[in-house]
């Protein structure tokens, strides 16, 4: 058995866990040691049960081990109903008040070296009923013998039903292609007591299913030969098509979810610049005149939390995350915690059939990662369970503000900047972060690691959302296309002589850094703009585009390839002047500056070869080449180890190209 559980193992009362994951305070004149940036949170994933009598929770164990706590919220009695040895409990889900499911992660295995799932299990609050439901290993590599009924290794979770007494979920299953890529998603009930499972027809190639509250698969996208498509149930059992766009530069809207009172929520600009959040009028088939939730400036993107009888609110982000309540006494409890803890966002967590007056508070800032808080809004207590990160004290943590800026062009460019505390913020080093992706949103307001320890070391950090990156606009992402080291380019140089005007960067001393198509920013950096960038850090970053494009390297699927790529990085073909100026290794001689790359041994995502290849072509004309290989990691670093090692060496080239700020 590769995992080994224990149950009713009750902990003598609550205070077992918070000694056990207590912070432990530095002294403001040490400068916080890499390792607390860096380790595994020790506090996460809590959820309340349907009744919000009990509370879930993934706890650190002393041997570092995540297992799955049940705390009663009344009692405030915890025990430990799954604790494995050799791996770690994941995402956890209340099916009903007296049964959960979870899955299960190795945060101690490297990509290289794993060839598990994740599965799913099942387990009742009393630690009976215990139930593997999913398998976790490879079909090839499946164990000869009895082992009950399983669903395979490519079966994911995907919902609770909406009956709070069921032992049923919904999970979805995933097919593949003939060119052995995954080609769509199926989605079955799954009763997590027998394993016995119910299957659904799907419309096409079904990427996403909107569950409605008769527990039907009612509302499915699909993704075929570059088109998307939205398709609903209708009373004759039969799948029509409410939409059909362009999968990868049109303008469609994304179902998010529907109502007890069959109300479809969608995501969609809606012809404007920014998505917002609407009703899908289903018998008119078309978008209600106005928005639900609109955000000025940035996209909608975010949830919906349901009630018995319909929407209560919204859950958000925009510069950071937030609530909006619709329901009154929602609304006013937001208010009181809000009330009581003024200088955090406070995300809530409410019970779906509350029976007692307790809410789950997440509360975090830019600089404390958080902590979990039991909230009575009935007597207004507070009970702190635990700190997300033990090691991190808030008052040593630096400012990190929402900016603005110009590029050349005129179009406005978001970031993030964090300003090291205790400094004049003037005439700093400066170290550019700049996020992959490049279509994802880079941060919100929040802690970040990778910021707060370059800021612990003296450095203010700028991390620019390029024209691009998600959240920000239709504008802003179509100004992208076939942006790759051109415009896209500049609005990062654009930031850095940003903050050099703002008199918040030394111009002498700044650095770019980033992984994967950050890291592929970082070189081209420092081909564009050598009068700006004095070195560059590239961790697990794209060298050579052309090398995207071929069958087999990378994971990017072919339709990706044929559809996607061609018209938001470029053709081979068409385009293939501008690849080869665009591309780091072709352009490799003209790197002059200092410059660390590092790599996974293991990455399917951007491989291996795409660092050797340019360490190699660097180095015969640059004696600047730091070069990192982490062996079995993939497409960022796993293990806490190499975590501390990489940020480690990063903290050393810094200190050796562009130096710690005047005393």
């Amino acid at each position: 058995m590769l995992i080994r559980n224990t149950f009713g193992n009750a902990f003598a009362c609550l205070c077992a866990i918070l000694i056990a994951c207590a912070a432990i305070p530095a002294s403001a004149q040490t400068p916080v040691p890499v390792e607390a940036f860096f380790q595994n949170p020790a506090f996460s994933g809590g959820k309340l049960s349907p009744s919000g009598r009990h509370l879930a929770i993934r706890v650190a164990a002393k041997n570092g081990r995540y297992q799955l706590v049940v705390l009663d919220v009344e009692k405030l009695t915890a025990k430990s109903l799954v604790a494995p040895t050799d791996a770690d409990v994941d995402n956890i889900t209340w099916i009903s008040d007296d049964r959960l499911v979870f899955s299960i992660n190795d945060k101690e295995m490297p990509q290289g070296q794993s060839y598990l799932a994740n599965g799913l299990y099942a387990v009742s609050r009393d630690g009976s009923d215990y139930r593997q439901l999913v398998d976790r290993e490879m079909p090839w590599l499946r164990e000869i013998g009895v082992r009950g009924r399983m669903l395979d290794f490519w079966s994911r979770l995907l919902a609770p039903t909406y009956d709070v007494n069921s032992d049923d979920v919904f999970v979805t299953q995933l097919t593949w292609n003939n060119n052995r890529e995954f080609e769509a998603q199926n989605v079955l009930r799954l009763n997590t007591k027998t394993g016995q499972t119910v299957s659904f027809q799907r419309p096409g190639l079904t990427w996403g299913w909107v569950i409605d509250h008769t527990n039907t698969p009612r509302v499915a996208t699909s993704h075929e030969k570059g088109r998307g498509a939205v398709h609903v149930l209708g009373a004759d059992g039969k799948w029509e098509s409410l939409a059909d766009f362009d999968a990868y530069t049109g303008r469609g809207f994304t179902p998010v979810a529907m109502s007890p009172d069959g109300s479809l929520y969608v995501r969609s600009n809606a012809g404007g610049d920014t998505a917002s959040l609407y009703r899908y009028d289903l018998v008119k088939k078309a978008l209600d005149p106005e928005p639900i939730v609109s955000l000025k400036g940035f996209d909608f993107n975010g949830s919906l939390i349901m009630g018995p009888k319909g929407l209560l609110g919204v859950r958000y982000v925009s510069d950071a995350a937030g609530t909006i309540w619709f329901d009154p006494q929602w609304k006013a409890v937001q208010a009181k915690v809000d009330a009581l803890l003024p200088n955090t966002v406070n995300l809530m967590e409410i019970a779906r059939r509350p029976e007692v007056p307790f809410v789950l508070v997440h509360a975090y800032s830019d600089v404390d990662p958080g902590r979990y808080i039991l909230y009575n809004y009935e007597t207004g207590k507070q009970t702190v369970l635990g700190a997300v990160m033990r090691d991190i004290e808030p008052r040593q943590m630096a400012t990190r503000d929402f900016v603005r800026y110009k590029a050349r062009d005129g179009l406005e460019i978001p970031g993030w900047l964090t300003v090291p505390r205790g400094s004049k913020g003037k005439k700093l080093p400066l170290v550019v972060l700049v996020h992959g992706g490049p279509w994802v949103r880079g941060g919100q307001w929040n802690w970040d690691a990778d910021s707060q320890f370059l800021a612990s070391r003296g450095y203010a950090v700028l991390e620019p959302e390029f024209r691009g990156s998600a959240g920000f606009g239709w504008k802003h992402f179509r100004a992208s296309w076939k942006q790759w080291g051109l415009a896209m380019q500049d609005d990062i140089a654009d930031g850095a002589r940003w903050a050099v005007a703002q008199g918040i960067a030394d111009p002498a001393r700044i650095c770019i850094a980033g992984a994967s198509y950050g890291g592929y920013s970082a070189l081209m950096g420092l081909l564009n703009d050598p009068d700006v960038f004095k070195c560059g850090v590239n961790w697990v970053g794209v060298t050579d585009i052309s090398l995207l494009y071929q069958p087999g390297w990378g994971d990017f699927s072919m339709e990706y390839k044929a559809y996607g790529m061609p018209r938001l990085v470029g053709d081979l073909q068409r385009d293939a002047e501008q690849l080869n100026k665009t591309s780091p290794l072709v352009q490799a001689a003209r790197i002059k500056q200092p410059l660390l790359l590092a790599y996974g041994g293991a990455d399917r995502r951007v491989q291996i070869v795409h660092g050797t290849r340019l360490r190699d072509a660097v180095q015969k004309t640059n004696p600047n080449v730091e070069w990192v290989e982490y062996l079995d990691e993939g497409h960022g670093w796993q293990l806490v180890k190499n975590r501390v090692d990489f940020w480690t060496r990063v903290d050393k080239f810094l200190q050796k190209n562009i130096g710690q700020p005047a005393q």
